[in-house]
């Protein structure tokens, strides 16, 4: 089973319950108040799913690329977003994209089912020029056991799901670029059963430097001191990208418009 957090969360069934919908609000309010997205940035989901967190930065005016390593996903994803996303066949631990083509690169599922999260976190940092975020399960939340977190989310018991606790996740992404500072917050604080009949309570917990939540994420801004372009053909047509643009993202963002 593909491993998307917010494809679990907002299923339709779930999205039509009021704490549900409210629950999913959180969530999003969480990893976009950590990310700050700003209108014309690029974005690259990596572990895209159905492409829920694409569309939240969709609705800032963000540039979109999923990619997901489940062709199935991203028909799904193709058809929730339309022509609005690129998105990509690949795999978190080798992705196909030149260094520091993004603005932002986000993993809410691509670490989750990957058999090595060190590399896929190496290569979220790698394409990108600005920041990461990191969207997890909490092994140690306040809304049970990870069975019990599964069954909240809606993924089976035999769903093959790594849970990662806020210290492990901050040492994976301090040895991959070492001091880094670390923002973070987390949501979903309350067990299961209370959130049918206790559902605005949840407002009451702050998302920042919480410990408490199901769901954590992280963010990090990339600090690099120097950047390729793997296809140094492009240059030869001095091409006018944006301002700290590659040369592949500049005949990307011709394409999207419609330019020859």
């Amino acid at each position: 089973m593909i491993f998307d957090p917010l494809q679990a969360v907002t299923g339709d069934d779930w999205l039509q319950t009021r704490q549900g919908r409210r629950l999913y609000l959180r969530q999003e309010k969480l990893i976009l108040d950590l990310v700050a997205p700003v209108a014309g940035e690029s974005v690259l989901d990596v572990g895209c799913g159905s492409g829920n967190t694409l569309r939240m930065f969709g609705r800032k005016k963000c540039l979109l690329t999923g990619m997901d390593p489940s062709a199935a996903a991203l028909e799904s994803a193709r058809r929730n977003l339309g022509a609005s996303c690129e998105l990509v066949l690949g795999n978190a631990a080798d992705i196909p994209f030149s260094d520091n083509e993004f603005d932002v690169v986000t993993l809410t599922g691509g670490l989750q089912g990957s058999a090595n999260p060190q590399k896929a976190l190496a290569e979220a940092v790698r394409v990108s020029r600005n920041r990461v975020f990191v969207g997890f399960l909490n092994r140690y939340s306040s809304a049970g056991t990870g069975q019990a977190v599964r069954n909240f989310f809606g993924f089976p018991a035999a769903s093959n799901l790594r849970f990662f606790s806020i210290g492990e996740m901050q040492t994976l992404i301090h040895k991959t670029m070492s001091g880094a500072q670390i923002q973070w917050g987390s949501v979903m604080c309350l067990p299961g059963p209370a959130v049918a009949l206790l559902s605005s309570l949840e407002d009451l917990f702050p998302m920042r430097n919480n410990p408490l939540g199901a769901f954590v994420g992280m963010v990090f801004s990339v600090n690099y001191t120097y950047r390729t372009v793997q296809h140094p053909v492009l240059n030869s047509f001095k091409l006018k990208a944006r301002e700290r643009a590659a040369a592949p993202e500049a005949v990307r963002d011709m394409l999207r418009e419609g330019k020859p």
